[in-house]
């Protein structure tokens, strides 16, 4: 019986051995977005950096827990655009992004056995962000409140009401870490972060009537929904667009990307695989 329990516990010990290691630290890298204000999918122009916190549990030598809390930036011009349309909207955005994350790793590799390890990862987000402009001094103009696309106006029923700040991402990626010592891992992760919003840059589906929007949030609001009016790449001026004008495309939501390199601090015993060892020489036969 004896032998029996050692061979089943030895079986087991590659899957609960690290079932008590806890993984504290951060993550310092880049932000990129991509929607209506990006022409390309992702626009290596207007990336922004990016800062986290990482908390994680091995539940075994494969699955890993984890947790985060992260701060980027999304921003996007129209002047960047090439095609001569949008450099003629010259529209243009930033937003600081407030994310919290939970979800697990899938580590390819015993990284205990190898001293490293590819991972892929998954989970769900809540995450908060608020587009704004600059004028030409330099100051902050909020976008949300100024209904640029008839949001909360009783013209435009169906825009509904003003878009929700608090929105649902689903993180997704890559990485590779590898242990550096018996306590520190460091890493490099590349996370995609779709979203059910196309509002992160302010810019959805079509342009409001000029009269109504003046008429119900002041020359502001219309000053901001169509820039077209101002200096851009184009040389080119033009007159507020009808209603009902293309704006911005509802077909595809916005993304944003968080990727960078971590550093975890390990927190418990000795390592895994040293704690392996030591199991199994408890049920030597």
């Amino acid at each position: 019986m004896k032998k029996i329990i050692g061979f089943v516990l030895l079986l087991a010990a590659p899957f609960v051995s690290k079932s008590q290691d806890w993984h504290v630290g951060g993550i310092a890298g880049i932000s990129n977005y991509s929607g209506d204000l990006s022409e390309k999918r992702v626009d290596f122009g207007y990336t922004r950096p990016m800062l986290g916190i990482l908390l994680k549990r091995d539940i075994n030598r494969f699955l890993t827990l984890r947790a985060g809390f992260s701060w980027g930036m999304a921003a996007g011009d129209d002047k960047s655009n090439s095609d001569p349309s949008l450099q003629l909207r010259n529209l243009s955005f930033s937003t600081h992004l407030w994310e919290g994350h939970i979800g697990a790793e899938l580590n390819i590799l015993d990284i205990d056995d190898k001293g490293f390890t590819p991972y892929v990862f998954g989970g769900v987000a809540l995450f908060s962000f608020y587009p704004y402009a600059k004028d030409s001094l330099g100051n902050k103009v909020p976008l949300r409140r100024l209904s640029t696309e008839g949001q909360g106006l009783p013209q435009y029923p169906e825009r509904g009401n003003q878009y929700a700040l608090h929105q649902i991402s689903i993180p997704f990626g890559v990485g590779f870490k590898y242990i550096f010592t018996d306590r520190i891992t460091l890493g490099l992760e590349i996370g995609l972060r779709p979203t059910f919003t196309d509002y992160i840059d302010d810019v959805s589906t079509t342009y409001v009537d000029q009269n109504t929007l003046l008429a119900e949030r002041g020359q502001t609001a219309v000053d901001w929904a169509w820039r077209g009016d101002e200096a851009n790449k184009t040389g080119i001026t033009g007159n507020y667009p009808v209603d009902g004008t293309i704006r911005g495309s509802a077909k595809y939501k916005d993304w944003y990307t968080f990727s960078g390199i971590t550093v975890m601090y390990r927190i418990g015993g000795s390592s895994g695989g040293r704690r392996s060892t030591n199991f199994s020489r408890c049920f030597k036969m």
